[in-house]
């Protein structure tokens, strides 16, 4: 009876959730396509201004619906990891492309060694555990604060690091971050999916997940991937 109460109530959080995070992209998409519509046109600066938004609204909209399709393909157990060793590069170049300029802004700096050697990993997997790092570290910041990722070798495994200079997390928040359906982004966005989706790939690889924040403010988020695949495989 009690597990009932706790999965209706799981339940009514994710509607509830999701219903204001799917209304709120799209009725920014629809107003700024009623006012492209009016008899009065724009100019081409703002015209282009409008649609930019309206763009970036929809990414927003369709990161949404990736991390909602990711958690169900993770709580029916539908993630078989196709691990082949790839360059840290390459991940960390798909994640910004998905991201887009838009969004990014230039924002983000790179740090990836030189000789890091190729890390046994999903690369699609990977990819989009730095796209959630990454918008979530952009949502934290102020809109010119910069985005740090990191990456370095730690004995047998590599840490990769994301790092905000943002206003950091709340203590209360620190243990539940990781957490399904659990928030803490500005303004309520956000469904709390991301970090927790970015845990279930990070440890299905054998790797570990964790965020703090940075001696200097901001928020770090950080995971590990073994050099080795299961199995001893290099």
């Amino acid at each position: 009876m009690e597990s009932n109460i706790v999965a209706a109530e799981l339940q009514k959080a994710l509607l509830n959730s999701v219903s204001h995070n799917l209304r709120a992209p799209l009725a920014s998409i629809t107003g700024i396509l009623d006012s492209l519509l009016e008899d009065d046109p724009f100019d081409p600066k703002t015209q282009r201004e409008l649609l930019l938004s309206a763009r970036e609204e929809a990414e927003r909209l369709n990161r949404l619906v990736g991390n909602l399709l990711e958690m169900t393909r993770l709580e029916g157990g539908a993630i078989h990891l196709q691990i082949e060793p790839c360059d840290l590069r390459d991940a960390v170049e798909a994640a910004l492309l998905q991201i887009g300029d838009s969004r990014a802004g230039g924002r983000v700096s790179v740090y990836v060694p030189p000789d890091l050697p190729a890390i046994p990993m999903d690369l699609s997997l990977i990819s989009q555990t730095l796209v959630n790092l990454i918008d979530n570290a952009l949502s934290y910041s102020g809109e010119r604060s910069p985005v740090e990722l990191l990456a370095r070798l730690e004995d047998d495994h590599v840490r990769i690091s994301v790092v905000d200079h943002g206003r950091g997390i709340a203590s209360h928040d620190l243990p539940r971050v990781f957490e399904k359906f659990y928030s803490c982004a500005p303004h309520g966005s956000g469904v709390g999916l991301g970090l927790s989706i970015c845990k279930g790939f990070v440890e299905a690889h054998g790797g570990s997940i964790r965020a703090e924040n940075g001696e200097h403010g901001g928020a770090v988020v950080s995971f590990t991937l073994p050099m080795r695949a299961a199995g001893g495989a290099a």
